[in-house]
């Protein structure tokens, strides 16, 4: 097909043209920019001759001479490289045409592509056509190229176009991106301008009639003239001439052709022809300016999507919604799972286990050192509790729709007992600590923190404050919310969705077919198998609830349907004493299992402590062990320590300046710095307990609410309770008695008392407080008095009740004053 070469001269007879060879080979000249062949002469062999093309304008029109003609040949390029066009955004790649010039060239001479555009070119011309082509100038953004040439005087161009369409319209080559549409060449009649815009090809074209000199008056052409001249190029689907109400100048009409390539072709062949008088041109002609039309299909789709933001708005937010649940919700699923499982935790690999277990036994050897208990001091401990750990692990494998509640002030152990000892070695445990939640700053890290701690990944914490803007923004402008941000709570409740998600799963993992439960649905099965559950434990929780609720709300309500739906057991390890109100709201008609702990016993304190002496005891030189509890002899002195610091298994470990770290602890969170607005209590009232519990270490709980100080206020001391200065001890479901909150607390409230200087000022502020509690009962004695003194005399035993009780009010104060005086005596002497 691309090899073509044969003679024309049946078709050069019949149009009486002289017999010419086309040139064989091209030069390329970058001077000029073009494509040089040399002339042959009719009736004599291959001859070149010397040609010069001058340099094209910077206006960009080709300018034609005597005896030359130019072609405009089409389906040389693919239409899709226009987009290298764009490449001149780039400084460093500003002429693609040139570059293409240059490449089509080399291949071209190097015959490396046989099926090159230019060589295409060529085999559009046939070789007794009698023309020299001087330049060839590809349009890259057309597909096409122009060919410059000239001819025998005695020939006409319309001849010559004769010619080469009935040559093409016969053995037209077709290039190797285009096979089934042939090479089409037309004669230019107008005068093109090859210009660098990105204007881009299209099957619509603006004719716009201008006149041909400054002042005249052009001509609007009709239909059929226009149909006339433009029909030749290629099928027209419509024709449309400018409004008649239209005012706008030029005048113009509109064509649409059937092919984008046919309407390439009308443009470089017609723009800048003159239409004659005698065609229809009107008295001194028109000239015919081409415009392409980019069609208006996308714009009209893109000013729709903008102009109607309440429809699509909603319908982008409901697709990124679902795609986001359809692509990130198995993968989030999967994490969880993950994290749950342990799957891709290193420590609980079986090999890892068993390299670490080899390396600690190979150290042991090659010290000389034998093998510490790591859990020596614990034994002692777990021993006490052995009752309260089966009783957990019992009730793990009970089918019970309820939670599990740890509840002991911080430091009682409740972790470990759950985790180190109840639940150790079970498969699918998830750990979530609130504390954490609790304390993170802004939305976007509380949902982080809380996806973190159930393994959701991946999490865009980020995108809640950009949705948040966007929703802003939105309804500043269309009036009303798009839906796209999402509250904490909403977030919170999409992570824990998903977890109960993956923990169903876990459940589900190891049915068999093959068992008697088989048949059983899913909740009967996970009901009827309590042991295959996973275990969610929720730790510190209610840790700083007073700042909010919402992460709390969220929690016990997912633990909630954890529970009834029988998905996973949920132990609660909390040192808050009113949990209860949090859960019965999550769960209002069931009875919660609750383990209380507290201090250890003195005598479980002391073997704690000799357990972890005992730990470290060396081998002597006789080969026997030296127990550090048979070698000290200041053990005597540890009964005293245990009485100080009482059983909490915290401050057993770590007892350094522990005294003194309660004492400023104490002064700071409950006497000295305390906001009247932020806590129910005053300083005064704490001090009274500091100073009753340091002589007493248990208090009646109803003698305390009689003295003036508190007036009956039990919330006062539910709330201290609460503050963990004191702990209410209950029997027989009443308040029974009170004692402080740590019993390492007795020490340092001891220590405060004995401080005379913090003791007199403290003590005077309380004793002030009763003086003008005193005096505000007198007052009312007196103004009651003042009233009963103008009534009959039947009312003298009431007289004489206020007058003694007035006395004794009074007596009080100078009772509160004598002493004040000598609290300021110690103020103005101590330091």
């Amino acid at each position: 097909m691309l090899g073509v070469r044969y003679a024309f001269g049946a078709v050069a007879a019949r149009h009486r043209i002289p017999s010419f060879n086309s040139f064989r080979r091209a030069r390329y000249s970058y001077k000029t920019g073009s494509y040089r062949s040399p002339r042959l002469v009719a009736g004599r062999r291959e001859q070149r001759c010397k040609s010069s093309t001058p340099e094209i304008p910077k206006s960009g029109h080709i300018e034609e001479g005597p005896n030359e003609g130019l072609l405009f040949i089409d389906n040389i390029f693919p239409l899709r490289l226009s987009f290298l066009l764009y490449l001149t955004n780039f400084p460093f790649f500003t002429d693609p045409e040139l570059l293409l010039q240059k490449v089509l060239t080399q291949l071209h001479e190097s015959k490396r592509l046989p099926a090159d555009p230019l060589n295409i070119a060529q085999q559009a011309l046939p070789e007794n056509l009698s023309i020299q082509v001087k330049h060839t100038l590809p349009r890259l953004k057309e597909g096409g190229a122009y060919v410059k040439f000239s001819h025998d005087p005695k020939i006409k161009t319309s001849d010559i176009e004769s010619a080469l369409q009935e040559y093409l319209s016969e053995k037209a080559p077709k290039p190797w991106f285009n096979p089934f549409k042939g090479i089409d060449a037309h004669l230019v009649r107008g005068r093109p301008w090859l210009e660098d815009l990105q204007r881009w090809p299209s099957k619509r074209l603006r004719i716009e009639f201008l006149p041909t000199s400054p002042g005249e008056e052009p001509a609007e052409l009709p239909e059929e003239t226009m149909y006339t001249l433009f029909r030749t190029y290629g099928k027209l689907r419509d024709i449309t001439p400018q409004p008649t109400g239209s005012k706008d100048l030029p005048r113009y009409a509109t064509l649409n052709y059937v092919s984008i390539r046919d309407a390439i072709m009308a443009k470089n062949c017609m723009h800048g022809f003159v239409l004659p008088e005698s065609e229809g041109g009107g008295k001194n002609g028109t000239l015919l300016k081409l415009v392409y039309v980019q069609r208006a299909r996308a714009r009209f789709w893109r000013e729709w999507i903008f102009s109607h933001p309440r429809i699509v708005v909603p319908i982008v937010a409901a697709l990124l919604a679902s795609a986001a649940v359809t692509i990130f919700d198995p993968v989030r699923t999967f994490f969880i799972k993950c994290h749950v499982s342990q799957t891709f935790r290193l420590t609980e690999n079986s090999i890892y286990k068993w390299f670490r277990s080899q390396l600690i036994r190979a150290n042991e050897m090659l010290t000389f050192k034998h093998r510490k208990g790591e859990d020596a001091g614990f034994s002692a401990l777990w021993d006490d509790r052995r009752g309260d750990i089966e009783q957990i692990r019992t009730w793990l494998m009970e089918t019970a729709d309820t939670f599990i509640v740890v509840q002991g002030p911080r430091g009682s152990g409740k972790r470990e007992l759950v985790l180190d000892e109840a639940i150790k070695g079970r498969k699918n445990t998830l750990v979530i600590d609130c504390k954490a939640i609790q304390e993170a700053r802004g939305d976007s890290r509380t949902i982080l923190a809380a996806a973190q701690a159930v393994g959701y990944r991946p999490v865009f914490s980020w995108m809640n404050t950009f949705s948040s803007m966007v929703d802003l923004a939105a309804q500043g402008t269309i009036g009303t919310k798009t839906g796209f941000s999402e509250t904490v709570d909403t977030q919170l409740a999409k992570i824990f969705q998903n977890t109960s998600y993956a923990l169903k799963e876990l459940a589900l993992e190891g049915r068999n077919k093959d068992e008697k439960d088989a048949e059983l649905g899913e909740d009967e099965y996970l009901e009827a198998h309590p042991e295959r559950r996973p275990v969610v434990v929720i730790n510190n929780f209610l840790h700083k609830s007073q700042e909010s609720t919402v992460v709390y709300d969220k929690i016990s309500e997912w633990a909630a349907a954890l529970t009834t739906t029988n998905v996973a057991h949920v132990i609660f390890l909390t040192s808050d004493v009113s949990f209860s109100k949090f859960l019965s709201k999550a769960l209002p008609d069931r009875v919660f299992r609750q383990i209380s702990l507290g201090d250890c016993s003195p005598e479980v304190a002391k073997r704690f402590v000799v357990n972890h002496l005992d730990a470290d005891a060396e081998v002597g030189r006789d080969g026997k062990k030296i127990l550090p509890s048979q070698s000290r002899e200041d053990l005597t002195e540890l009964d005293d320590c245990i009485d100080i610091l009482g059983g909490r298994l915290r401050d057993l470990e770590s007892v350094h300046q522990i005294i003194d770290q309660s004492a400023s602890e104490i002064l700071k969170m409950y006497i000295l710095d305390v906001d009247s607005s932020a806590h129910p209590w005053t300083p005064e009232q704490a001090w009274l307990l500091v100073k009753s519990l340091a002589s007493n270490p248990s208090l009646r709980y109803n003698e305390l609410l009689l003295s003036d100080t508190f007036k009956s206020s039990e919330s006062v001391l539910h709330a201290l309770e609460q503050a963990e200065l004191i702990t209410i001890v209950s029997c027989n479901g009443r308040p029974h008695s009170i004692k402080p909150g740590k019993p390492v607390y007795l020490a340092a409230f001891r220590q405060l008392t004995a401080d005379k200087v913090l003791a007199a000022r403290l003590d005077l502020a309380v004793l002030n407080q009763l003086i003008k509690i005193e005096t505000g009962v007198i007052e009312k004695a007196e103004g009651e008095l003042a009233l009963l003194s103008s009534l009959p005399t039947e009312v003298t035993n009431r007289v004489k009740w206020l007058l003694g009780k007035l006395q004794a009010s009074q007596g009080k104060v100078e009772g509160y004053e004598m002493e004040g005086a000598s609290l300021k005596k110690i103020l103005q002497r101590e330091f």
